[in-house]
């Protein structure tokens, strides 16, 4: 998770974690290059059980490098490759990826969620045109101020989405 700092000069995320994917089960994935075994060890460092359909769509989702998904769209890709699934379980799955932090969900509106596959900290362009999430690319976007937080709480993330479009 990253951390917030805050300063005399506003408050900014701490990007010491980027590239980095917390393995809750307590082992480092041994990563090779081979997308269909790297998928493996990280369900297995993850906790996860690397179920047929788990491979699959993983394979689908980190076989390409980051991305930013919603459930539809990788539904469709799985359909395009003859794998077997619902949308049910490919909402699972990405549910479960989520969980185990092996994915990032980031909301753009109350009706669509985007999968992200780099964890680390970072925020978001949203394309409105497009329907596309873009990573910002400088990791120490200021923030001004952060909100007062209620007692028995703590900031588990901050989430930025800059919405753009096209001018007229």
């Amino acid at each position: 998770m990253p951390d917030v700092e805050i300063s005399g000069n506003g408050s900014f995320l701490n990007d010491e974690a980027a590239g980095s994917v917390p393995h809750p089960a307590g082992r480092q994935p041994a990563l090779t290059g081979c997308p269909w075994h790297d998928v493996n060890e990280m369900l297995q460092a993850a906790g996860l059980r690397p179920t047929r359909q788990r491979m699959a769509l993983g394979w689908l989702l980190f076989g390409k490098g980051a991305r930013h998904l919603t459930a539809e769209m990788l539904y469709e890709e799985a359909t395009l490759a003859k794998v077997p699934v619902s949308l049910a379980t490919v909402y699972n799955t990405l549910n479960q990826l989520t969980d185990a932090g092996l994915l990032r969900q980031v909301s753009v509106d109350g009706t669509k969620t985007y999968f992200d596959t780099n964890v680390s900290a970072h925020h978001h362009f949203y394309l409105e045109n497009n329907h596309e999430l873009v990573d910002i690319p400088d990791p120490h976007l200021v923030l001004q101020k952060m909100p007062e937080v209620p007692e028995g709480y703590e900031i588990a993330r901050v989430d930025m989405v800059v919405r753009l479009r096209k001018k007229r």
